[in-house]
């Protein structure tokens, strides 16, 4: 289980932080560390551009430090800049271009989304996609299926208004909306029938034992009439495929996030190291497929939540730099230093709550 988390979390940092320091790099920026991990270094080497490619103890994420930042999170050492030069503060993350530190700090949560893509084209095109028809093999007695008129036979076509193909689609949009009305059209006898279905919220739990809650609305696909198949795409096709995937799991996660706004879903879903930790090793014991296609869900949300607009991730940055668009200055030194301790307190906040959630979850 470790092990594979180790392996999971430094393969996504990785990618996260190359991001930065790539896009840094192209841009001018003088780069002062690439570290694996956090705390004091176990292995390290420092490069012909000066730059400190590391490991350190604590395998819990990574940074990349650039010329003119005060600590790890890229806050600027105002006080420093002062003392540079016009030709060396260029040279810093803080006294680039805007154009410059806004692609810079966007390309970490990218890389994680285009790593993501290339995961699932990758097991798209080698392995295949499982899909079926959306076609009711079954509607459970008394489910909300069966009050809304849905029959065997029926061919789902379409959710809300939105064209759906596959029966996987069927199940995740129904998933994250339990407890609000769709408007199902299903094809009948060759003819299309308008029903409306309200989604129940359900308790499932996987082979591991993890528990969740979902929306579902009691209807079962069945083998022969669903056609199941495995479908492998060509190369490009593959890239496609994989970015829908990895758009899904986007909206997935924001819908899910409104539905505990909204009181329809609980938070439990939301987890820390140790949660992250255990799935790791689960995924790892089914196989290859089932870990890459974990890794790849894992790095669309490590893009997603440094994108949040809280100072220390890299959403705060892209925050601060779209004020100082609109603007024409960046805010005031003491204003971003009060917005940094804010978003530490809501980071350790958040990680406080993802680690009792995890507590709670093995207690469960």
């Amino acid at each position: 289980m470790i092990v594979a988390f180790i392996i999971a979390i430094s393969f996504l940092v990785f990618f996260h932080e190359l991001g930065h320091y790539l896009v840094g790099r192209w841009c001018g920026i003088r780069v002062l560390a690439f570290s694996l991990g956090f705390g004091k270094e176990i292995i390290g080497r420092t490069d012909r551009h000066g730059t400190r490619w590391k490991i350190c103890l604590i395998p819990l994420g990574g940074y990349v430090r650039f010329y003119g930042d005060e600590d790890v999170a890229s806050r600027p050492d105002f006080k420093g800049m002062e003392t540079l030069p016009e030709e060396e503060r260029a040279r810093t993350l803080n006294g680039a271009a805007l154009w410059k530190r806004a692609a810079t700090v966007a390309a970490g949560p990218i890389a994680n989304f285009l790593l993501a893509i290339g995961i699932f084209a990758v097991i798209f095109s080698v392995y295949g996609r499982p899909v079926s028809d959306p076609v009711v093999g079954e509607v459970v007695a008394g489910s909300p299926a069966e009050t809304a008129g849905l029959e065997v036979g029926d061919v789902m076509t379409s959710l809300d208004g939105q064209h759906i193909d596959t029966f996987d689609a069927v199940v995740r949009y129904i998933s994250v909306r339990p407890g609000v009305p769709v408007k199902l059209t299903v094809e009948r006898d060759g003819a299309p029938v308008e029903l409306t279905v309200m989604p129940e919220r359900v308790e499932t739990e996987d082979r591991f034992g993890n528990k969740m809650e979902l929306g579902r609305i009691g209807v079962v696909g069945n083998r022969e009439s669903g056609n199941f198949r495995v479908e492998r795409y060509g190369p490009v096709a593959a890239i496609g495929q994989g970015a829908l995937q990895s758009w899904h799991i986007v909206v997935g996660t924001y819908d899910y996030i409104a539905n505990v706004f909204a009181g329809r879903m609980k938070a439990d879903q939301i987890g820390g190291p140790v949660r992250v930790a255990t799935m790791a090793g689960q995924m790892a014991s089914l196989g290859f497929v089932a870990f890459a296609n974990f890794a790849a869900v894992m790095s669309v949300s490590v893009g997603l939540f440094n994108l949040l607009p809280v100072p220390m991730l890299d959403g705060g940055h892209l925050l601060f730099y779209a004020i100082e668009a609109v603007r024409g200055r960046p805010l005031p030194e003491r204003v971003q230093e009060f917005a940094f301790r804010i978003g530490l307190f809501l980071v350790l906040a958040l990680m406080v709550f993802a680690t009792w959630n995890d507590t709670i979850g093995r207690m469960g």
